[in-house]
């Protein structure tokens, strides 16, 4: 075993173990090679790993407020996780594809058995900022994704809502490429929009077919394009 893994195998240990949870402060890095038997350079190795996971946070601060602490962060290192596996065709579009379906319909059921009112407004308030004109395109891509969390969050499973948002991710820029092509952007703007609305509208009225059967035909529409090029 190489020395920087002696020290995940540590900070993991203690994860699973539970004593080490959200929030949790590692020791200083000299305290922790010396408790390891280890290098400083194999303490850092280990860290910028568990970094690049998710798992840990580094912070500078005053008065013993900096330091290294367990983060509850995660979502972009499993978003990152899926697009890697994805480029690399470790998981095939249509597996991806599959996979949102499943999630996107679970939620849905979920968010109109869990929902109210007030929780639907969230989700409109984010369907008027993608309709402002001036709403970028980099922006509007974003609110794109946070409607489809905002549906999973609702439901309060955080791990669907993380995996949606992961999942949607890890091809979403070619899916927009390859979807832009065959129409000019305003077009396809409203289209996500006018899909997006129909939705929501389903989810308000308590329609679960129906609301499930247009997301499947939103994210079929989004998809089509990529998977018979």
């Amino acid at each position: 075993m190489k020395a920087f893994e002696v020290v995940l195998d540590h900070v993991e240990d203690r994860i699973l173990e539970g004593h080490l949870r959200v929030g949790s402060m590692l020791p200083a890095e000299r305290d922790l090679a010396v408790e390891l038997g280890v290098s400083r350079t194999a303490v850092r190795e280990a860290m910028r790993t568990l970094q690049a996971q998710g798992i840990i946070e580094s912070s500078v601060g005053a008065g013993g407020t900096g330091g290294t602490r367990i983060t509850g962060q995660h979502g972009w290192a499993l978003t990152n996780l899926m697009r890697m596996h994805v480029a690399l065709d470790l998981f095939p579009p249509n597996d991806v594809l599959n996979t949102r379906l499943v999630l996107e319909q679970h939620s849905l059921a979920e968010a109109i058995v869990k929902g109210d009112t007030e929780d639907f407004d969230i989700i409109q308030a984010i369907l008027d900022q993608m309709a402002e004109p001036d709403t970028e395109l980099r922006r509007f891509n974003e609110l794109d994704t946070e409607f489809h969390a905002a549906i999973a969050q609702i439901g309060g499973n955080q791990l669907i809502r993380a995996l949606t948002i992961a999942v949607r991710e890890s091809i979403a820029r070619d899916v927009r490429g390859a979807a832009a092509q065959d129409m000019d952007l305003a077009e396809f703007r409203q289209t996500v929009l006018d899909q997006h609305a129909g939705i929501l509208a389903a989810v308000r009225d308590g329609a679960t077919e129906l609301a499930q059967q247009r997301m499947s035909e939103h994210v079929l529409w989004r998809w089509s394009s990529l998977l018979t090029s």
